[in-house]
């Protein structure tokens, strides 16, 4: 390549760079505290949305531990994403199905320390710990059943759909036995 061609082509690269960021009519932005006096703050309710979600994180444990399977249909949205303690993904149908087949006994699952951060109007997560007593699951494809009894950190992710809250994304993680735990 010429280098008359080369140095036109980086001059015309430069000019281009120099014009595009001379613009005046680009928008204000919007996602900013300092948009501008058109930009009205949305009003929430946080502690109807606080209290709402932690009601059903509870109905949920509950949900798990006596096998009503048509309550965890309500909580969760059918499009969810588990991430199970072990790593494992599965679907909202899967859950529904393994809490149909009671894959999971428990004697309680406690919910502590819960968290709701709100987003805004449509969107918040929970985060806390549950302890599971006396907790079993099934093996699948066979008869052995493993000890799923201890404490978990979880994080639950809430949009509000058609006016009703469902939990979008979910993921369960084991405390360590010495952990440290919640300040």
């Amino acid at each position: 390549m010429n280098k008359n061609v080369l140095l036109a082509a980086l001059a015309m690269f430069c000019l281009v760079l120099v014009l595009g960021g001379c613009q005046k009519d680009v928008a204000p932005p919007t996602n900013r505290a300092d948009a501008g006096p058109a930009a009205t703050p949305e009003k929430i309710d946080t502690a109807a949305i606080q209290a709402e979600l932690i009601k059903l994180e509870r109905e949920w444990a509950d949900a798990v531990k006596n096998g009503d399977a048509d309550s965890v249909r309500r909580v969760m949205a059918d499009d969810i994403s588990v991430i199970n303690p072990d790593g494992s993904i599965s679907t909202k149908a899967e859950e529904v199905d393994a809490v149909q087949a009671r894959v999971v006994t428990i004697e309680s699952w406690d919910i502590s320390d819960p968290k709701v951060t709100v987003l805004d109007a449509n969107n918040a997560f929970v985060t806390g710990r549950g302890l599971i007593k006396n907790g079993k699951a099934k093996v699948p494809n066979s008869k052995k059943t493993i000890d799923i009894s201890g404490e978990y950190r979880f994080l639950d992710v809430y949009a509000r759909r058609n006016g009703k809250w469902q939990a979008v994304a979910s993921q369960t993680t084991p405390i360590a036995q010495g952990a440290a735990k919640t300040p």
